[in-house]
């Protein structure tokens, strides 16, 4: 991704949790947070509740994917965590991609 960067560490999750506004629909959660940078920070949570690996991996490069193709849309300088719940596990792909849109839509992330 290009002016995207991950968010790996634990202690950068809690952070946006702690500081950030969440948006929700049925399938995903998202907290954004301002980050002062020219860039976004994109971390991506998915429970073991939803499934086992296979499923959860899948949900990830669901997301990590629909997020990459809108990522000239969205606005720089947000820290932003996705969290899928348990109903996002039997989605296919254009149906992550609408709900992932909706959200960042509804936040004012995107343009």
């Amino acid at each position: 991704m290009k002016y995207t960067e991950s968010l790996k560490k634990n202690y950068e999750f809690r952070i946006v949790y702690n500081k950030g506004t969440s948006i929700a629909n049925r399938f995903l959660v998202m907290y954004r947070l301002k980050n002062g940078k020219d860039i976004n920070r994109l971390g991506i949570s998915v429970s073991k509740k939803v499934g086992n690996s296979v499923i959860r991996n899948r949900i990830t490069r669901l997301i990590k994917e629909s997020y990459r193709l809108q990522e000239n849309k969205i606005k720089r300088g947000w820290d932003i965590v996705i969290i899928a719940r348990v109903p996002s596990k039997d989605l296919d792909y254009k149906e992550i991609y609408k709900s992932l849109t909706h959200l960042l839509k509804r936040s004012g992330v995107y343009d």
